[in-house]
Formats: structure tokens, C-alpha cells, sequence
């Protein structure tokens, strides 16, 4: 599947979608209340750009719609995920890393997980 760029404000509405679909546009507006002051006309906006560009599909339930993901979440994350390390790491993970590191970003419950997935890693070679 080729990759679809999705604004932040779209990533809000996928997250709801990836939770549970289908839903109508009254549904997902109603999930994203808690953390979005956004009226229902704004999630109907951000559901068509969706659709438009083919990460959610729609379905004719009476007089509504009801969306559903086409984008995977694991896709999205993985061309997110590639697009960031390419831009601002030349691609590689070890520099993320001891970046994070040199800010003191990471916990030590990240640095023995960290340790935990390099031993996986290491057992698997």
C-alpha cells in the first residue's frame, strides 16, 4: 500500500477509527469530546479528507455514513516511524537513541527495555 500522509488532527480521528469501526461521524466526534473542542462539521471535514485519500472507507447505513480504517495503524506507524528517522537520523535507530540518552530522556525502566530487546536481538543473530 503506498503511503498516505495523515495531518495530526487526522491521526486523532484514525486513532478513534482503529479503536472501534464502524462508526459514523457523530460517533467519532463524540469519542474525541473528552480531548478535542471540535464541532461535528470538523470531524466530518477531517473524515472526508480521510476518505479522499483512501485511508478510511464509508458505508451507507440509512441517511448516515459509517468509516471504517483501510489505513492500518501498523502501516501508518511503520511510514511515520521511517519518515522520522530519515529526516532527522540519516535512518539509523543508534543515533535516536543516544539522543534521547544525551537529553536524559530515558527512564530506567526505557534503558532495560532497551537492554531487554538488544539481548532478543543478539539471541536471534
Amino acid at each position: 500500500m503506498k503511503n498516505i500522509a495523515i495531518s495530526e488532527a487526522e491521526s486523532l480521528v484514525m486513532e478513534t477509527l482503529w479503536k472501534q469501526h464502524p462508526q459514523s461521524a457523530e460517533e467519532v466526534s463524540a469519542a474525541l469530546a473528552q480531548q478535542q473542542d471540535w464541532q461535528e462539521a470538523t470531524v466530518k471535514t477531517l473524515l472526508n479528507r480521510l476518505l479522499k485519500k483512501g485511508a478510511v472507507a464509508a458505508e451507507k447505513d440509512g441517511r448516515r455514513f459509517l468509516y471504517s480504517p483501510v489505513l492500518q495503524r501498523e502501516q501508518w506507524l511503520m511510514s511515520e516511524s521511517k519518515g522520522f528517522l530519515d529526516r532527522m537520523f540519516n535512518g539509523r535507530i543508534a543515533p535516536l537513541v543516544a539522543h534521547f540518552s544525551e537529553q536524559k530522556k530515558l527512564s530506567k525502566q526505557d534503558i532495560a527495555e532497551l537492554k531487554r530487546l538488544i539481548k532478543e536481538l543478539g539471541d536471534d543473530q
